[in-house]
């Protein structure tokens, strides 16, 4: 009987091993199968808040291209605005020098008045980046001048170079805004 005492103390000592194996086992599988639905639960949950984020930042970018767009269409707009404003007084002084054309029968005042009127719009058109192209003398560019016909060159060394200057050229910021139209010596 001891002995059957003894086997069923070992069975019995044994089976809570065994039950703790199974136990472990049980926890390894329940482990193994969360981490195999944690990945994908996981992508999941990160496409999810990618697609948010995507979305967000398209909201963002369409906001900011309307945003900018309206602000273009406003600024091409009211572009002109500061030069016409700069322009106004040069316009008053036209009107009165065309007031005092009528009354005054000197020609030496209306002429000196003229002059003022065009160098008061100058200052103004150059304070505004507007600079005269110095054409008459120089060398042909075909990137500044537009060549509207050749003559003879008076002397030798005019030949290939700008003879006569039809229409003046100008640059606003240094950049051609108006091409010289020019006669070339040949």
């Amino acid at each position: 009987m001891s002995e059957n005492k003894q086997n069923n103390q070992e069975t019995h000592a044994e089976e809570p091993e065994m039950e703790k194996v199974t136990d472990n086992e049980a926890e390894e599988q329940a482990t193994v199968e969360a981490q195999e639905k944690d990945p994908v639960e996981e992508l999941r949950i990160e496409l999810a808040e990618l697609k948010d984020k995507y979305i967000r930042l398209y909201a963002d970018f369409e906001n900011f291209r309307r945003r900018t767009a309206k602000e273009k269409l406003e600024l091409i707009a009211n572009a002109n605005a500061d030069l016409m404003r700069s322009i106004l007084p040069v316009v008053d002084d036209f009107e009165r020098a065309k007031q005092s054309f009528e009354t005054t029968t000197e020609v030496e005042p209306l002429k000196e008045g003229v002059d003022l009127i065009h160098n008061k719009l100058y200052k103004m058109l150059e304070s505004k980046g507007l600079k005269p192209m110095d054409a008459k003398g120089q060398p042909f560019d075909a990137e500044l001048h537009e060549s509207v016909t050749q003559f003879p060159a008076p002397t030798e060394d005019l030949k290939g170079k700008v003879v006569d200057e039809i229409e003046k050229g100008y640059y606003l910021n240094d950049k051609v805004l108006r091409y010289a139209k020019v006669v070339i010596g040949a």
